[in-house]
């Protein structure tokens, strides 16, 4: 199968990814591959689990545990800047959910494929002539890193990779469906931080600013900075969309702002299976990958309701908290989806550009 997933590779890179890296920057308005030859080896599938409990009957979701280290070529340039770089190698590793659905009783049995990471992926790649490419001006406040985010963004959920199997499959609701719910994250207070700036050249352990970045998904928070305060309180509230269950899961890592290079001050992953279960969760949490700090979170599940029925009740309930929001929380959910268009007008802007 290589060789063709290598072609649907090829197409993704073209068709989703260039187009998401020129909309990302205006200086990359002019990007484009000019070559992409993905190699001969292919990406490995180390384990795969199955999920049957919690899962509608009409599907089968399978979470793969995928693992890539290929030599490749890969070139792209800027033809604003003439500019030109390119990609020795990539390493990808991480978890893919692949669904089955629906299942119907005619070959081929499955009406549609799709696919997607449930976070982002550990991405590396090898770049050539990267450090040329990030001097031009307007860019050099990019980085590798951010061109890596605008990647694998793509390739995370809720963007997913939808290949109907038949024709009559609704691929409009499988591409695009509805929450399964919304996450509520009161990002409360931290204890016992651990101190990470230093005086007199490392003699003297201080305080630290500790930060706190947020994820579900592709979905990303930020908190504010406490300044010097090992046992910070935020009190900020945020709001994610939760598309898959089982399997995803809320991250969460601090950061203490240093002027170079932010220090890390430990991270937490939490189950939303748990949260569900519960419907509110209001703990304190050890921090892992570190010796010593606590978080405080209150965890909400908040169920999506197909009438207004209960909203009256709901505004009452959130009008309490909602100085603690930056948008206010949420009451409702509108899902609107951009079907077609038809009859638009010639642009002619476009016409007179080529014509002169």
């Amino acid at each position: 199968m290589w060789p063709f997933i290598c072609q649907f590779i090829e197409k993704l890179f073209r068709e989703t990814i260039e187009p998401a890296v020129r909309g990302a920057n205006n200086h990359l308005s002019t990007f484009s591959f000019t070559k992409i030859d993905i190699g001969h080896q292919p990406l490995r599938i180390n384990g795969v689990k199955v999920y049957t409990e919690n899962v509608d009957k009409r599907q089968i979701i399978l979470d793969l545990q995928i693992s890539f280290v290929g030599n490749c070529e890969i070139d792209l340039e800027i033809k604003r800047y003439f500019c030109r770089a390119g990609v020795k190698s990539i390493q990808i590793h991480g978890t893919m959910r692949v669904i089955l659905e629906p299942l119907i009783g005619d070959m081929p049995l499955i009406g549609a494929l799709s696919l997607f990471f449930l976070r982002k992926p550990l991405l590396e790649i090898n770049w050539t002539g990267l450090t040329n490419l990030l001097d031009v001006p307007g860019l050099n406040g990019l980085s590798d890193t951010i061109i890596l985010d605008i990647i694998s963004n793509y390739l995370v959920l809720p963007n997913r990779i939808t290949v109907p199997l038949v024709s009559e499959v609704q691929i409009a609701q499988l591409r695009f469906p509805i929450p399964k719910g919304v996450l509520r994250i009161h990002f409360i207070e931290a204890q016992d931080l651990e101190g990470k700036d230093t005086y007199l050249k490392g003699l003297v352990k201080g305080k630290s600013d500790p930060y706190g970045i947020i994820r579900v998904g592709n979905q990303i928070f930020q908190s504010k900075v406490i300044k010097e305060n090992l046992n910070p309180k935020w009190n900020e509230v945020y709001e994610a969309l939760v598309y898959e269950h089982p399997g995803q899961e809320l991250e969460i890592e601090l950061f203490d702002e240093d002027p170079d290079k932010d220090d890390f001050l430990g991270s937490l992953m939490i189950d939303l299976i748990e949260v569900e279960k519960e419907r509110l969760l209001d703990e304190w949490f050890t921090l892992d990958e570190v010796s010593k700090g606590k978080l405080h979170l209150k965890l909400e599940w908040l169920t999506l309701m197909p009438t207004a029925d209960n909203l009256d009740k709901v505004l009452t309930s959130i009008r309490a908290d909602k100085d603690q929001a930056n948008d206010g929380l949420s009451s409702a959910l509108l899902i609107l989806y951009l079907d077609s268009a038809r009859n638009l007008p010639v642009s002619y802007v476009l016409m007179d550009t080529l014509l002169s």
